[in-house]
């Protein structure tokens, strides 16, 4: 399996159907009325946290999604039928952001939670709606409603409890190897580990989701080595076991492999850089390790640092290292908040605000606010249509702010492509 934690995709949602304009054509009905159906809503783009979805590769391939568009509104006032709402199952751990202006749109954290990302497009009325005791037959009805689009970036932050940090070649995916069933390929060389794997380890009756990250180096904040793709899976832990090699001939300094990196988690995230840590200091077998150990272990504990001597690779000390992982996540997870909504609020939309221009000659342009909905009508240019138009401009406040900018009887008020002449204001 290809292991793809970002995607970069598209979704648009559906159109809502355009309003029919039709009238009752029946025997012994000469003068039959308006009978024009209102078109069906465009389908949502649900996203959805689905635990069997373990990757975004599928997302990252197929890049588009488009939901069903409603469908147009009939004769004998016959309703279009509603476009489906499509659902975008993610694996639990996915952040949704807007992929042009980066906010933050959702965090789907448990199975089943889910978010209307994108909201379909209203259906048009068909021309039946609009039978009043003054226009007892409307030749204009409402066009559909474009659903929303959206360029949305997705990552995924693995879910676990326990993230295991080092530097390269430290023995993380020996340990994990040793403490639970994932089997994560091994060998004495960096970045063996290009992928992060995930094991569950069970103590009685309580078990824990550990992540074996791969290894950082210095400026793996800007992305440097494995970089990004490994601090912001750390993000979401609980606790960070921290390894530091105690191998007394490969010229490295432990306390000094353990600043550089915290000095890393910091740069990258305040939240990393204050996640409780354990430390583990492997490979206590080896001959003169001992020794290399003693002298770290003062620096250590002075900074109120818990340090279990192991070796991943003989299982010495793991038992002590194990228990005293489940005690600290027992503690921690009494404290944590129960009840998860399963749907996510909506993002807001977004529309860009009213503009009242004037461009020569007398004519106005109207923009934003979404008045360009008001003027999406079949037949728009038909006089009744436009009386329509200028009954809604004057409910949107529009009429006032020309009137207030100087606009005169007779000006011509641009709305979308349609053009309309107001002889009074």
């Amino acid at each position: 399996m290809i292991f793809v934690d970002e995607a970069l995709i598209r979704v648009k949602a559906g159109d809502g159907g355009d309003g029919s304009v039709a009238f009752r054509r029946e025997k012994f009905v000469p003068r039959g009325g308006p009978a024009g159906g209102s078109g069906g809503k465009g389908g949502d783009i649900i996203l959805m946290a689905d635990p069997s979805v373990r990757t975004l590769v599928d997302h990252h391939l197929q890049g588009t999604y488009t939901a069903e568009s409603g469908q147009k509104g009939r004769g004998k006032n016959q309703h279009g039928r509603d476009g489906k709402d499509l659902i975008i199952k993610v694996p639990p751990g996915t952040v949704a952001y807007d992929g042009r202006t980066g906010k933050l749109l959702a965090d789907l954290v448990r199975p089943g939670q889910w978010i209307r990302i994108a909201r379909g497009g209203r259906g048009g009325r068909g021309n039946a709606s609009f039978a009043t005791p003054v226009r007892q037959t409307p030749v204009f009805a409402e066009k559909g409603e474009p659903g929303e689009e959206r360029i949305l970036r997705l990552e995924l932050k693995l879910l676990a409890d326990v993230g295991l940090i080092g530097f390269p070649n430290v023995g993380k995916s020996t340990l994990i190897s040793r403490i639970s069933a994932a089997k994560p390929k091994i060998a004495d060389y960096p970045f063996t580990t290009l992928i992060p794997n995930l094991g569950t380890v069970k103590v009685d009756n309580f078990s824990f989701v550990v992540a074996d990250l791969p290894g950082l180096i210095e400026g793996a904040h800007k992305g440097a080595g494995l970089g990004h793709q490994f601090l912001r899976h750390a993000e979401r832990t609980r606790l960070l076991v921290h390894l530091l090699d105690m191998d007394p001939n490969n010229g490295r300094d432990p306390l000094e492999d353990r600043q550089k990196i915290n000095r890393e988690l910091e740069l990258f995230s305040q939240k990393l850089s204050r996640t409780p840590q354990l430390i583990a200091a492997n490979k206590v077998d080896l001959p003169g390790a001992d020794r290399k150990l003693n002298r770290c272990l003062p620096a250590l504990r002075s900074q109120s640092l818990e340090v279990y001597p192991i070796s991943a690779l003989t299982g010495l000390g793991l038992t002590e290292l194990v228990l005293a992982i489940a005690r600290f996540l027992r503690e921690a997870m009494k404290e944590v908040e129960t009840g998860v909504p399963e749907q996510l609020p909506e993002p807001e939309r977004e529309e860009a605000p009213l503009t009242v221009t004037p461009v020569g000659d007398g004519a106005w342009k109207v923009e934003g606010g979404g008045v360009e909905r008001l003027a999406a009508l079949q037949n728009a240019n038909h006089p009744q249509a436009k009386q329509e138009i200028r009954a809604r401009l004057e409910r949107r406040g529009v009429l006032k702010s020309l009137r207030a900018l100087g606009a005169r009887p007779g000006c011509c008020v641009i709305v979308g492509d349609v053009e309309v002449i107001l002889d009074r204001l």
